[in-house]
């Protein structure tokens, strides 16, 4: 172990040390639960990178996201022409067609959508998300309802996980309602993956391998440190729940068409998020370019950002020199979304940021955490548990610290592990 791979245990420490702070109850440290999130991120670290297997499925997922998003681009282009990459009314130059948000990454969402809603209906993703809400029954602890949950979050977000167990929201200790909204701002969906993965794959190696990766094992770290934020009651003591499928389709093309209509409402919100909340900082930018400039550059949110989250930066394994533009990436993260934070990583160029920090910020990005989901998921729990709302709005904006420092203590654990173990054969 080096400087730097010791220097990401920091991260770990110090995550853990700020949710302890934050706890309801100090006195109750999970500390059994503690050593269990941390071997199975370590050991899903090792399985998916570590075994030669592995790293080819990984491989193949690359590929197979690279197959998504020309097949999606072939959609997309024949509805919207050159505007999506399709021939060009005019000359690109080297650099090739324009790559448009709109018409190069929400497409994905949708088409992404649809595809695991038919890979459900044919049971493909439900056994799926059985295998992992059966793991982490038995290696978190957990109970059968949020397991799976917490599980189904992973694959579908963080409103449509809950959803699966819809019947047993009410039947949940407060500690679990709050571990639920924490871990959905700690991973992401299975249509977002593939669109990160999209953004990064010119600037990062084996992207949509990491973005993958950094959901599945952010899950484990979302429920560690919810269960220290708000401990776990007697009531959860008692025994298996027996859980049900809420979530059925008729055929094949209702799958599919139920799959249209959602990734649509998604393809919406991200759009009309990203509109709104760039425009917002936008507007800051501009009311603080009245002030002097500092350092012979203008006050913006983003250098504040940067210096505020620099130190945070710089615990979870990025080199002092490139932690603030690191802490800028966390910041607009939390601030605005994490595409934002993804457009950014992409584009800055290869060689002003190290490939380690931008695997690094790949986990650590890889989250809802975002002011943005605090209203996302008020409004998507409220339908789920109107019963539950106060409870709710009293545990959201700590669900939201909760998921964000999740997604840092992920990064902090692949920081700690060698680099060979990522950029080997």
């Amino acid at each position: 172990m080096n400087l730097l791979n010791a220097q990401s245990l920091l991260g770990v420490i110090g995550v853990v040390g700020a949710c302890w702070l934050l706890s309801e109850d100090r006195k109750r440290f999970p500390w059994k639960l503690a050593v269990g999130a941390l071997v199975v991120q370590v050991g899903l670290v090792l399985l998916l990178f570590g075994f030669p297997a592995a790293r080819s499925a990984l491989q193949g997922v690359g590929a197979g996201v690279d197959a998504l998003s020309s097949s999606t681009q072939a959609g997309t282009s024949f509805v919207f022409g050159y505007l999506a990459g399709g021939d060009q009314p005019f000359p690109t130059g080297p650099m090739g067609p324009p790559f448009v948000f709109a018409f190069r990454v929400l497409p994905v969402i949708l088409v992404v959508c649809a595809l695991s809603a038919l890979l459900w209906h044919l049971k493909v993703l439900k056994w799926v998300t059985r295998a992992f809400g059966f793991a982490f029954q038995k290696t978190l602890g957990l109970r059968g309802p949020p397991a799976l949950a917490t599980a189904a979050t992973i694959f579908l977000g963080q409103v449509e996980g809950p959803i699966f167990i819809r019947a047993y929201l009410d039947k949940l200790s407060r500690s679990e309602l709050f571990m639920l909204m924490s871990v959905g701002m700690s991973c992401v969906s299975g249509s977002t993956m593939v669109a990160y993965a999209t953004i990064l794959k010119s600037t990062l190696p084996n992207a949509a391998a990491h973005v993958l990766t950094a959901s599945l094992i952010s899950a484990p770290a979302g429920v560690l440190l919810a269960r220290i934020m708000v401990p776990p009651g007697v009531v959860e003591e008692g025994g298996e729940t027996v859980f049900g499928d809420d979530n059925r389709y008729d055929s094949a093309i209702d799958a599919v068409s139920h799959g249209i209509g959602d990734g649509l409402q998604v393809v919406l919100n991200v759009g009309a998020t990203l509109i709104v909340f760039v425009a917002f900082v936008a507007i800051a930018d501009k009311l603080l370019g009245l002030l002097p400039a500092i350092g012979g550059q203008p006050v913006t949110i983003e250098r504040g950002l940067g210096l505020v989250f620099a130190p945070l930066a710089f615990a979870i394994g990025v080199p002092w020199r490139e932690a603030g533009t690191a802490g800028g990436l966390l910041g607009v993260k939390l601030v605005l979304t994490e595409f934002s934070a993804f457009i950014k990583l992409g584009a800055i160029p290869v060689d002003q940021l190290s490939e380690r920090t931008r695997t690094i910020m790949t986990y650590a990005l890889c989250g809802f955490a975002n002011v943005g989901s605090v209203g996302i998921n008020v409004s998507g729990f409220s339908v789920l548990a109107p019963d539950r709302r106060g409870e709710i709005l009293a545990l959201v904006w700590k669900a939201l610290i909760a998921g964000f420092l999740a997604t840092c203590m992920t990064a902090s654990i692949v920081g700690v592990m060698p680099s060979a173990l990522f950029h080997g054969g």
